[in-house]
């Protein structure tokens, strides 16, 4: 058994509060939050509340998991490279391959788990600690929390769109210039494992320049103004520039003309998408100070380079 302690943010000052709860915490359901409050698991400043009471802002919710609850949330000795540590934060250069917390089909193995192995106060926080995610075939960096205060900070600091987050990314086709991408996401109703361009999604809006052209590939810098499931992977699909490896939202492996056979080995033994986080800009929640951390990109994404541009 653990209890995590939960900040509910200003901005969701008026929702019901079993709204605000599930909306913080994706990996249960709405039912199971429900659950927790008439069970008197979930708490507001150590006192019972109901489901449909409203939100004030900043309440402090104090919620109590069962094993049963999070007995996937495991500690594991799992590498983490880690580009920067202090007592308030973590940065992490994430490999591919790696999903960022258990769910679904990924029980164990996950960086929350490696987390809780690295440091086992974070426990105590909601996710391990964890403010934002990467897909598992995207690498790159994160930041994560150490404490309650930080990581009402981070999430805060997201929210208001001023963390920049700065990708590197390669798609297909020959991108004329760079430009901006305003268009809501939400899940596909077809199919709830993708995100779509949807009228009734959250706002997300993306910007994008072009870093260097191929003959029939781009290689572009994208940076985040929101952070929806899928983003980057989605906007650059609508605009007709899927990631290259990216069988969800660019279908088949394509190849150029008179493509060689290097650069066709190359294409078709890409086994992730593209995408790599490859800077990150916050405000310290400590000190206020601005610090920003970059990552190469990883081997395989230098690779398919390198044989783009023997091919050009």
């Amino acid at each position: 058994m653990e209890t995590l302690q939960i900040i509910i943010p200003e901005r969701m000052i008026d929702k019901r509060v079993d709204l605000a709860l599930s909306e913080m915490l994706p990996d249960y359901s709405r039912s199971k939050v429900t659950a927790w409050i008439k069970s008197g698991d979930a708490l507001i400043n150590k006192k019972k509340f109901k489901p449909k009471d409203k939100v004030s802002g900043n309440e402090m919710v104090f919620l109590t998991l069962t094993q049963k609850d999070n007995n996937y949330w495991l500690p594991e000795k799992i590498d983490l490279n880690i580009v920067y540590e202090d007592d308030h934060i973590i940065v992490i250069n994430k490999p591919f391959g790696l999903v960022t917390h258990p769910g679904a089909g990924n029980l164990n193995g996950t960086l929350a788990n490696a987390l809780l192995y690295h440091d086992s106060s974070l426990s105590s926080l909601d996710r391990s600690g964890i403010v934002h995610r990467l897909d598992k075939n995207t690498s790159g960096l994160m930041v994560v929390s150490k404490n309650l205060k930080s990581q009402k900070f981070l999430v805060e600091q997201l929210q208001n769109h001023l963390v920049e987050r700065e990708y590197s990314a390669i798609v297909y086709g020959h991108m004329i210039s760079g430009g901006s991408i305003n268009e809501p996401i939400g899940r596909d109703s077809k199919d709830r494992v993708k995100q779509t361009i949807s009228a009734n999604g959250k706002e997300a809006i993306s910007h994008y320049r072009v870093i260097d052209r191929f003959k029939s590939h781009t290689h572009v810098k994208v940076v985040l103004e929101t952070g929806r499931t899928h983003q980057i992977r989605v906007h650059l699909s609508h605009i007709g520039h899927p990631l290259i490896g990216d069988p969800m939202y660019g279908g088949r492996v394509r190849f150029p003309k008179k493509a060689n056979t290097k650069l066709k080995h190359t294409l078709s033994h890409f086994d992730r998408h593209a995408l790599h986080s490859k800077k990150l800009t916050l405000d310290h929640p400590a000190t206020g100070e601005s610090m920003t951390w970059k990552a190469n990109l990883p081997d395989d994404m230098q690779v398919l380079l390198s044989s783009l541009k023997e091919f050009d």
